[in-house]
C-alpha cells in the first residue's frame, strides 16, 4: 500500500471516529437561566367543555387534564372570533379582528352559501393577513428564538403571506386551506367558493404511509422539531387541524367509544375520538419535553380558536356553538403551564382573550412591551404568578359578516362588548340589544335589556367608542333585500 493511500485511510478512520464520538457524547445540558421555551398549541373548534378538566360528560382527556393540573386554567377564556382566521390572526398579532379587518373564515365572503337576498350587505374584509403586522414570532425571533408554524395556518389567502413571509423558520403543512380535506394520508382535498369557480386541489404532505393520521403526523413533526432545537430556545405553533371538520377517525381510537354509555349532553362517538386522539398527541408533546429536561423550561399554551361545532358536540351549560356569538360560540379551554412560575393546579376566573397572549409571552421572555403592535392585548403574567389583577374594563368583539356555513343558529352581522359580568351583543339587521349577566345567567337564557335599560346605554356608548376607535368596516343596507320585502308585503 502506497504513503499516500496510508494517509487516506488514516485521515478517513480519524474522521470515522470524530463522527462516532460526536454522537455518543451526551448531549449538551441546557443552561438553567436560558430563555423559556414556547410550546403553543392550537386546537381548532374544541368546545368549552369538550375536555375532561373543563367538564366534559364523556370525551377522555387525561393528558389535558394532567396539564391543567400542572398549570393553570382559565375558566373565563375567549376567543376573538367564532370562526377560526380572525382568533388567529387576534394570536398572531396582538389586535382584535375588527382592527384588522380580519373577520371572517378566509376567503369565505359568508353570504356565498345563503340562499336570496340578506337583509344587509356583509362588509368586505381583509383575506391576507398583512405583512407590515410584526407577528408574535418576529418578535421572538429578536430574542434570538428559532419558529415552527406546524399545522393549519388560514390567515391569509396568497402563498406569499405563509408563515415563511411572517417570521417563521419552517412552514409546516400549513396553507390558505381552513381544513384538510382527509385526516388520512394523502391528505389531499378540494375546495371551491361557488359553483362558478373553478376546484382548488391541495396536499398538505408529499410523503407519508397508508393509514397515517394527519394529527399523528403533525405531532410526529413537532418532536423532530424540539429534538433538533433542544438546546436553543424555540417557540412552536403546533395549530392542530383537529378537532375541525371532517370528523374522521383512527379504527383503534373509535373502538373506545362505540359502546360507552353516551353523556348527558355529549354523545357523538365519532368526535369523542378525535378528541381522544388529541389528547394522545398533547401527551406525547409532553413527554417529549420531559425525556429531554426540557419541561421545566418550556411554557406550554392550549386553546382553542372558537368553540365546538354544535352539529357534533356540546358546551351545555353554555348558549350556542361555534358560529355565533353566544358563551357557546367564543368561551374556550385555556390552560397554561410552566414550572416554578405558575402554580400547578390553580384556577383564573379572570375574563382573557386572544390578543392577550402577544404581550404576555414578550413579558415572559424578557423582550420589552410593543404598544402600538399588540394594542388589544393584556399582559397575563399578573395572573399567572397571582401577583395583581389585569387592567382592562371590557372586551369586544365584532361581526359585519354572515356565518351561513351549515352551524346551528348562525350568526348574523353584531357587535358584542362584555363589562363585568354584563354582556351585550347588538345585531345589526334590526338594531335589536340583548343583555346578559353571565354571573347569574351563564346560559343566557334571559335578555335583561328591558329590564336595565342605563345598563343597556352604558354598554352601548362604550361599544361605539371602540367601534370608532378600531375603524371597523361596517355592513350596510341591502336595497335589494328591501325590494324583495316591498313585493312580499303586497
Amino acid at each position: 500500500m502506497t504513503m499516500s493511500r496510508l494517509l487516506l485511510m488514516s485521515v478517513l478512520l480519524i474522521g470515522l471516529a470524530t463522527i462516532v464520538r460526536v454522537q455518543a457524547e451526551p448531549p449538551e445540558v441546557v443552561e438553567p437561566d436560558r430563555l423559556p421555551n414556547i410550546v403553543f398549541i392550537l386546537i381548532d373548534d374544541l368546545g368549552w367543555t369538550d375536555v375532561g378538566c373543563f367538564g366534559s360528560d364523556f370525551y377522555d382527556t387525561p393528558n389535558i387534564d394532567r396539564l391543567a393540573g400542572e398549570g393553570m386554567k382559565f375558566t373565563q377564556a375567549y376567543a376573538a372570533c367564532s370562526v377560526c382566521s380572525p382568533t388567529r390572526a387576534a394570536i398572531l398579532t396582538g389586535k382584535y379582528p375588527g382592527r384588522l379587518r380580519i373577520t371572517h373564515a378566509i376567503p369565505i365572503q359568508g353570504n356565498l352559501r345563503m340562499e336570496g337576498p340578506l337583509p344587509l350587505i356583509p362588509a368586505n374584509y381583509v383575506k391576507n393577513l398583512p405583512l407590515e403586522e410584526v407577528t408574535i414570532a418576529e418578535a421572538l425571533k429578536e430574542q434570538g428564538y428559532v419558529c415552527a408554524s406546524i399545522g393549519k395556518w388560514h390567515v391569509c389567502w396568497d402563498e406569499a403571506y405563509y408563515p415563511e413571509a411572517q417570521g417563521f423558520d419552517m412552514n409546516i403543512a400549513g396553507n390558505n386551506m381552513g381544513n384538510p380535506g382527509t385526516y388520512f394520508y394523502p391528505y389531499k382535498g378540494k375546495w371551491r367558493m361557488t359553483k362558478d369557480h373553478p376546484w382548488i386541489n391541495w396536499q398538505l404532505f408529499k410523503d407519508g404511509h397508508e393509514g397515517e393520521y394527519l394529527t399523528d403526523r403533525l405531532t410526529d413533526e413537532t418532536i423532530k422539531f424540539i429534538k433538533m432545537n433542544r438546546d436553543r430556545p424555540f417557540f412552536i405553533y403546533l395549530s392542530h387541524y383537529a378537532v375541525h371538520t371532517p370528523i374522521q377517525v383512527k379504527d383503534e381510537d373509535l373502538a373506545k367509544y362505540e359502546d360507552r354509555p353516551k353523556g348527558e349532553h355529549q354523545n357523538n362517538a365519532k368526535y369523542a375520538a378525535m378528541v381522544d386522539n388529541v389528547d394522545q398527541n398533547v401527551g406525547r408533546v409532553l413527554q417529549t419535553l420531559e425525556d429531554l429536561d426540557l419541561a421545566d423550561n418550556t411554557i406550554v399554551v392550549f386553546y382553542s380558536d372558537n368553540g365546538g361545532h354544535g352539529k357534533y358536540t356540546s358546551a351545555q351549560p353554555l348558549r350556542g356553538n361555534k358560529g355565533n356569538f353566544y358563551e357557546g360560540g367564543i368561551r374556550v379551554p385555556l390552560i397554561v403551564r410552566w414550572p416554578g412560575v405558575i402554580e400547578a393546579g390553580s384556577t383564573c376566573d379572570t375574563p382573557v382573550t386572544s390578543t392577550d397572549f402577544y404581550p404576555t409571552l414578550l413579558d415572559a421572555v424578557d423582550l420589552p412591551a410593543m404598544p402600538t403592535q399588540h394594542v388589544d392585548g393584556v399582559d397575563l403574567m399578573p395572573l399567572l404568578t397571582q401577583t395583581a389583577s389585569i387592567d382592562r374594563d371590557a372586551l369586544f368583539w365584532h361581526f359585519p359578516n354572515y356565518i351561513g356555513a351549515g352551524h346551528p343558529d348562525p350568526a348574523t352581522p353584531c357587535s358584542v362588548i362584555r363589562s363585568g359580568d354584563w354582556k351585550l351583543i347588538q345585531f345589526y339587521e334590526d338594531n335589536r340589544i340583548e343583555l346578559y349577566n353571565l354571573a347569574e345567567d351563564i346560559s343566557e337564557s334571559q335578555n335583561v335589556a328591558a329590564k336595565y335599560p342605563e345598563i343597556v346605554e352604558q354598554l352601548h356608548k362604550r361599544l361605539t367608542s371602540w367601534l370608532h376607535d378600531a375603524d371597523v368596516q361596517m355592513p350596510v343596507p341591502n336595497p335589494l333585500y328591501q325590494v324583495k320585502k316591498s313585493e312580499n308585503s303586497h
